[in-house]
């Protein structure tokens, strides 16, 4: 997976493992107005999914996968 975290967005793709949620959720309690690109995402972890549910940033592209995008989907943020 390659989490590529910037100031203003974060460029997730591949598979979203388990170990990158707890550096992810921390980037977007630093980041609350930064948004997510997941469009290389081709697999998103549980807790990822949990992450950024709890979280308040904009999702600025979905995942390929159907799931992912439409378990995001249901988020209302994208």
């Amino acid at each position: 997976m390659t989490q590529r975290l910037m100031k203003a967005k974060a460029v997730l793709s591949g598979h979203v493992t388990v170990e990158a949620a707890a550096s992810l959720l921390q980037w977007m309690i630093d980041h609350p107005k930064a948004e997510l690109h997941l469009s290389g995402v081709t697999h998103l972890h549980a807790a990822a999914l949990q992450a950024i549910a709890a979280s308040s940033n904009r999702i600025a592209s979905a995942p390929e996968d159907p799931f992912c995008a439409k378990a995001l989907a249901r988020l209302g943020r994208t």
